[in-house]
């Protein structure tokens, strides 16, 4: 590592890791917008799109241990860094989001 990178403050995780986790009683926070949410989302996800959580993460984020999930796990690590910057930690971001969670057989609500 350089003088110049710095480690991400979240962990990026795979679908199996993120299993793992929300067994433990890790929290879900899907930042996609609401028509991609109405399309399908990972099972007890909560609902806050990305630009809500811009403008107001500390009225949002009250406690630790989350993983981000988005359509692809971009908008996601945002969400993570936003996260961070307002004392959150344990932070995760579902690498391939809601699109890698399908793929590998997992149960989208509605």
């Amino acid at each position: 590592m350089t003088a110049f990178e710095e480690k991400e403050p979240f962990q990026r995780v795979d679908v199996e890791q993120a299993k793992q986790l929300i067994e433990q009683g890790f929290k879900i926070i899907d930042v996609r917008e609401p028509f991609e949410w109405e399309r399908g989302r990972i099972p007890k996800s909560t609902h806050i799109p990305l630009n809500t959580l811009l403008a107001r993460a500390s009225d949002f984020l009250n406690e630790d241990k989350i993983i981000f999930v988005c359509a692809e796990g971009v908008r996601s690590a945002v969400a993570c860094e936003v996260a961070a910057a307002v004392g959150r930690s344990d932070l995760y971001n579902l690498e391939g989001g809601t699109t890698a969670w399908a793929r590998a057989g997992n149960p989208l609500e509605k």
